[in-house]
């Protein structure tokens, strides 16, 4: 069954558009949500070996195609047939590219064509059910082939970009705890000036009586 389908602008990993749901049927819809953009955004670093890729996250699989600088993206439970949900993307892709295809590359803000998702929902529900007639022939079709498809876990292929993001996180957070620790040094210097201003007084005047007398 499809769980999640989002597409993105390769370029920069802007998303386009995203199937709506409520999520009410999926654990940590969100986490997954967020893996699929950190997926778009080491694509558009470049890091990407093919233009179809299944990366296995959990009880699920992602799927996606590139085409015309765009990721088309979908997330299958483990059973779901791999060359439905690659017809199902496919579908996708010829629709949205006959739609929006010469606004793509000017798309400025996130999910510009959001509208898509009627005919996301709408293809969805004719790839539900893998035992119609119309999916078991799309099963059957020779001529459609997935098995050179290449299969990758999820950490292999994020396992840089998290690295990454992980020294940059732990460098933002010394860089903050450094600042706190000149800011309370500072205030400490504040507090104790005028002590050690009488300390330093008292000692001075000392050191003249002893030389005096």
């Amino acid at each position: 069954m499809v769980k999640l389908t989002m597409i993105a602008r390769v370029t920069d990993g802007l998303p386009l558009a995203e199937g709506l749901d409520d999520g009410r049927d999926q654990k940590d819809a969100d986490f997954y949500k967020q893996q699929a953009k950190l997926l778009f955004k080491n694509l558009s670093k470049g890091q990407h070996e093919a233009s179809r890729m299944s990366i296995e996250t959990g009880p699920y699989y992602f799927h996606y195609i590139i085409e015309g600088r765009v990721c088309y993206l979908t997330m299958c439970d483990r059973s779901y047939p791999k060359k439905l949900a690659f017809q199902y993307l496919e579908d996708l892709r010829n629709e949205f590219e006959r739609v929006n295809g010469s606004q793509i590359e000017t798309a400025a803000r996130p999910y510009a064509f959001i509208k898509f998702d009627t005919f996301i929902q709408k293809t969805k529900k004719l790839y539900l059910d893998t035992r119609t007639q119309r999916n078991l022939a799309k099963l059957n079709d020779e001529l459609y082939e997935v098995h050179q498809i290449m299969t990758r876990n999820v950490q292999e292929v994020l396992g840089v970009g998290e690295k990454l993001d992980q020294v940059t996180e732990m460098s933002t957070r010394l860089t903050s705890d450094t600042r706190i620790y000149a800011d309370k040094a500072k205030d400490l210097n504040r507090q104790y000036a005028p002590v050690a201003i009488v300390i330093g007084v008292v000692l001075m005047l000392f050191w003249l009586k002893n030389k005096i007398w």
